[in-house]
């Protein structure tokens, strides 16, 4: 028998501590750092460097992420309460409950932190401390899309195919009861996979060829590739803001745009520069 769509329904709350609820998509968050904390202490150990500093950079990597995904959220998809009522954007951005989070605020985040540790640790250049950091970055994605997956939002549009998810607890799209929820692509499940891939390859790029590889390269690569991905698959994502229903590209691809332009601008660069 052949699945003609997949029933999705799992509580967002995993169980309660206390009185507090712990949710998937925490759980998840803190799985993104913990596991690209293990990658990073392994890829510094193998190349000699202090374990100490693999503990600063994952600090500069969450505040980063943390303040850039939440500000980045603000400014790209919620901008017209900016220009309607100025002091409630800022209010909502910096008080919780934080449920809106943009990956390119990320992105941008934590290339400024970057910026930042390099100053703090001279002794490492700006792209050796990225090429080192995308697989963590990777993994990072592939852990915070499961999230998203786990709580049903940034859900696909309606699909006919066999692996078709219907997300019975979506409250942005599933205003008609249960009895008509659609199947939806699991958009989440594909970034979710493509990270997962990209960090695999990653790191095998990086152990095999880290020697003779330019500084800069497996950065390059890595934005062309994670972007490109991001573009093609919002085609197969509802918008998360109203006022992109009206444009031809949506904000997430028109913000892939640019970081794929960088990591094209860092492959050149890195091409120009002969391996260590």
């Amino acid at each position: 028998m052949i699945l003609s769509f997949i029933d999705w329904n799992p509580d967002p709350t995993i169980f309660e501590l206390f009185g507090f609820p712990v949710r998937w998509y925490g759980l998840c968050f803190a799985m993104a750092f913990l596991a690209g904390f293990q990658v990073l202490s392994f890829i510094f150990k193998k190349e000699g460097r202090p374990i100490e500093q693999a503990d600063h950079l994952l600090i500069y990597a969450m505040m980063a992420t943390v303040i850039g995904a939440r500000v980045g959220h603000y400014f790209f998809y919620e901008f017209p309460l900016l220009q309607a009522d100025p002091i409630r954007f800022f209010t909502q951005m910096i008080i919780p409950p934080y449920s809106g989070l943009a990956s390119h605020g990320a992105g941008i985040g934590l290339f400024t932190a970057f910026y930042l540790y390099t100053k703090k640790y001279p002794g490492q250049s700006y792209l050796y401390v990225t090429d080192r950091v995308v697989p963590t970055v990777a993994l990072g994605g592939f852990f915070i899309r499961m999230g998203n997956l786990m709580n049903s939002e940034i859900v696909g549009k309606p699909t006919d195919l066999p692996w078709g998810f219907k997300f019975y607890r979506d409250t942005e799209f599933n205003s008609m009861g249960n009895a008509e929820v659609l199947a939806r692509h699991p958009s989440q499940l594909y970034e979710a996979l493509s990270c997962l891939l990209l960090f695999f390859i990653v790191m095998w790029f990086w152990s095999k060829k880290k020697e003779k590889t330019q500084e800069g390269l497996i950065t390059g690569w890595f934005m062309i590739a994670l972007f490109a991905l991001r573009f093609f698959y919002e085609f197969f994502k509802e918008n998360q803001s109203e006022f992109e229903n009206y444009m031809t590209l949506n904000m997430g691809q028109i913000l892939s745009i640019p970081a794929m332009l960088f990591g094209v601008a860092v492959l050149l660069y890195a091409k120009k520069n002969p391996a260590p």
